[in-house]
């Protein structure tokens, strides 16, 4: 799950990464706190992708 935290760290880490760049473990950390976004994201994706219904239009 991800957190209030975990988003403001991911901002944190992308504004220090295009101004002064980032330390081996700060882009270590990026980079996992990435995966768990998107992993994130598709969890909650894959459900409302399946729920999705396709109908055809009623021919007049």
């Amino acid at each position: 799950m991800l957190t209030q935290e975990m988003i403001q760290r991911i901002n944190e880490l992308a504004r220090k990464k295009k101004t002064a760049g980032l330390t081996d473990e700060e882009a270590a950390e990026q980079k996992k706190l990435y995966r768990a976004y998107l992993d994130n994201i598709r969890e909650n994706m894959i459900p409302l992708l399946d729920s999705i219904e396709f109908v055809e239009p009623s021919k007049k």
